[in-house]
């Protein structure tokens, strides 16, 4: 393939080819590797002129809709819109309704040539022109449908005009004071009562407790929905669907009609099931498939019982029954793919998801599915009531959260995509490019680079579908919540794809997103559920990257550990941004204790992520350095006691080191501060070990002690009232 033909069809597909590495090094994509991710989105590079006739096929797609299927655009900025036509057409005229998301609509017409001539390209012999023309009408922000149509030839197009108020949500109380809250994975919440998992009602404990305390938030881990059929594939980051929840996070003992059923009491007093319940309590680790084997019998009897006694339960069935209008298609499909899930594997263990299905199965909108789906109605409609049950207790534990107090409530978290088995590829494959995989470049974490195996959304898919799939995900993950933490925000503007075929994560490139039209939706979004925007801004940033984030009000991720000075030094945390999230460790860092005690190298080198002992070593002389440093400011800034040692040769991290770092971190700028149940804990064992899948048990850890012991000990009192006095200053 020739250099032009190359560059044409890599700038056509978005695909940067140069970039500045995590080391700020200028680095150049091989043309092997470029040539890799055309192939991932189905160009033929092996023969040129099929390579052309597709780049030439894909851009008509464009050129040939003389209206575009959606234009975001800024309330502060005038209005306009685009028409592209072939140039036979540029002195048509054509009628135009605008229908107001409000219910206005307002007729006119216009001409192509009447506008300003924007753009121009010829493909195939033939030119195309686009115009541009004001929008001289008074648009609310919101969703807006533009409609065109031409008298003459019959035709129509229809555009979704979304106007952007341009800023994400903040509350006036951010003006008053700084807040404070915790991170919590959801699983690993202990209780005397819980049957071995975590769930909504030990958040509702711990959200009274913490609220009584002074906190404004609790942070969780994505609770988005997993595969019911197969529990141990369970890594929170790797979901089926992130518009729906998770499940095995129902407390089964708050559905409707537990007490009642006697059916669902005779399973539960079930000598045999009650020893059950009592085992999972104790383990250290989630046994989701132990917990599901509880859970999803007791789930069935009582939803058998809801369909007996829904007309005594009448307003209970008029809110399952808007629920599911609600959810609509999505919703059918998540409940479809689980029953269809269930079912297989039943027949063979090995059917792990959609891809490796039967044929028939494969493709939702086949006979067999269909067929599949009449047959089993009373099975799809049981998902559907557990996604029910699931948003009415998350529901209920946000409301509690701010009745008693808390500005923000739950605060939930965005994946950056979804599993290759997932039921959102199964169910719009046209979006996602199953032949590449979203990670990261080689950084100072990743050296190798990082492959996530999730398949990317197309851009232009997501353009043609009028953004669609992102407006669902952004309201459905700020429901019920005051604040959304975007995991990896760099995804709107580029994502790092990784074809199949690369012989490791560093054989990719940057693929870029349109990065303005998906903010202004963000920003719509956030406005309309009032909630806050944290964008995870870490890894390699672009220049001038988290600067627009922040004009448009989303909040930067700053974690301690990372935030230091060119002369090797911490950043005081008085100098972090005050439009930001300052946190000192993550759910893929290890704890404090961890950090401190070198724990995350001594595992790293057990599991193999460590070949090369001159770089280990390298690493272990490095962290001596950090601590050194660390302690050097904590006593700098007064958070240790005067007598307190001041090298850390020999310094082990004890409780009063622990909790000065915390003060230390609320002492701080930002207007956000959000702190780990586990350093309060004082545990070792990491969440999450990054670049490891069965080498280590991730996303299983539980706390280490129960809710009704550790929120009775005076000693964590007191750091939650420190906590609070040093945000209200």
């Amino acid at each position: 393939m020739d250099a032009a033909l190359l560059a044409e069809l890599v700038a056509f597909s978005g695909i940067e080819t140069e970039f500045n590495d995590a080391w700020g090094n200028h680095t150049t994509v091989a043309s092997a590797d470029q040539l890799a991710l055309l192939a991932a989105q189905g160009f033929n590079i092996a023969d040129a002129a099929a390579a052309r006739a597709e780049l030439s096929e894909r851009q008509l797609d464009f050129w040939q809709q003389i209206l575009a299927p959606v234009s975001v655009q800024l309330q502060a900025e005038p209005l306009t819109f685009e028409l592209q036509v072939p140039l036979a057409l540029a002195n048509s005229r054509f009628d135009f309704t605008l229908q107001t998301e409000q219910g206005t609509s307002y007729q006119f017409s216009a001409e192509p040539i009447d506008g300003e001539l924007v753009q121009v390209a010829v493909i195939d012999d033939e030119e195309y022109q686009q115009y541009q023309h004001s929008l001289d009408y008074p648009l609310s922000t919101g969703y807006h449908t533009l409609t065109l149509t031409c008298s003459e030839t019959g035709f129509s197009f229809e555009q979704r005009l979304i106007i952007s108020p341009g800023k994400c949500y903040q509350p006036e109380q951010f003006k008053q004071q700084k807040q404070w809250g915790v991170s919590v994975q959801l699983y690993g919440l202990r209780s005397a009562r819980n049957w071995g998992i975590g769930d909504f009602s030990d958040l509702s404990t711990l959200v009274a407790y913490l609220a009584a305390h002074g906190a404004d938030f609790v942070g969780l881990n994505p609770i988005h929905a997993l595969y019911p059929a197969m529990p141990e594939s369970a890594s929170p980051y790797s979901p089926s669907s992130r518009r729906w929840l998770n499940i095995i996070y129902i407390d089964v003992c708050a559905m409707p009609g537990y007490q009642q059923c006697s059916n669902t009491q005779r399973l539960v007093n079930a000598p045999a099931f009650a020893a059950s319940v009592d085992a999972q309590r104790s383990r250290d680790w989630v046994d989701y498939s132990g917990v599901l084997q509880l859970k999803l019998p007791v789930m069935h009897s009582l939803y058998q019982w809801f369909v007996q006694h829904c007309g005594d339960e009448a307003h209970l069935a008029a809110e399952f029954t808007e629920f599911k209008r609600e959810g609509g298609a999505s919703l059918q499909q998540l409940a479809l793919y689980d029953a269809l899930h269930a079912f297989l594997i039943k027949q063979d263990s090995n059917y792990w998801g959609w891809p490796n299905w039967p044929e028939q199965y494969r493709d939702p909108q086949s006979d067999a599915v269909q067929q599949f789906a009449e047959d089993h109605q009373q099975q799809l409609d049981f998902y559907c009531y557990l996604q029910f049950i699931a948003q009415q207790q998350l529901k209920a534990v946000q409301q509690q959260a701010k009745t008693a107090g808390m500005l923000l409530g739950l605060y939930r978290d965005l994946a950056v995509g979804v599993s290759e088995a997932s039921t959102e590829i199964w169910g719009n494959g046209d979006l996602y490019c199953r032949d590449a995989s979203v990670g990261a470049p080689p950084d100072p974490l990743g050296p190798a680079g990082q492959n996530w195996g999730l398949p990317p959304m197309q851009p232009y898919q997501l353009f043609s579908q009028a953004y669609q799939p992102m407006i669902d995900l952004f309201r459905s993950n700020m429901q019920d919540a005051g604040a959304l933490r975007i995991d990896h925000v760099m995804a709107l503007l580029r994502l790092w794809w990784v074809p199949k075929t690369a012989a490791n994560a560093g054989g990719g490139a940057y693929v870029y997103y349109p990065i303005m039209d998906l903010l202004g939706i963000l920003a719509l979004e956030s406005q309309r559920q009032q909630a806050v925007i944290i964008g995870e801004d870490l890894g390699t940033v672009p220049d001038g990257i988290r600067e627009l984030l922040a004009d448009y009000g989303i909040y930067s991720y700053r974690v301690f550990f990372f935030e230091t000075a060119p002369d090797g030094g911490y950043i005081s945390p008085a100098h972090y941004p005050q439009q930001a999230m300052a946190t000192l460790s993550t759910h893929d860092l290890p704890t404090l204790i961890g950090f401190w005690h070198c724990e995350d190298l001594k595992l790293g080198k057990q599991l193999g992520l460590y070949q090369d002992e001159q770089q280990l070593q390298g690493l272990y002389q490095q962290r001596h350095a950090n601590k050194q440093q660390i302690l050097d400011s904590l006593h700098g800034h007064g958070m240790l006691p005067a007598d307190y040692p001041r090298s850390v040769d020999n310094l082990g991290m004890d409780r009063t080191l622990n909790y000065a770092l915390q003060r230390h971190l609320a002492a701080g700028s930002s207007q956000l501060l959000c702190l780990q149940l586990e350093d309060w804990l004082e545990m070792t064992q990491p969440v999450n070990v990054p670049g490891t899948s069965d080498e280590y048990p991730n996303w299983r850890r539980k706390l280490s002690r129960e809710l009704e012991q550790w929120t009775s000990e005076p000693h964590i009192q007191q750091l939650l009232t420190e906590l609070t006095k040093a945000r209200a200053g």
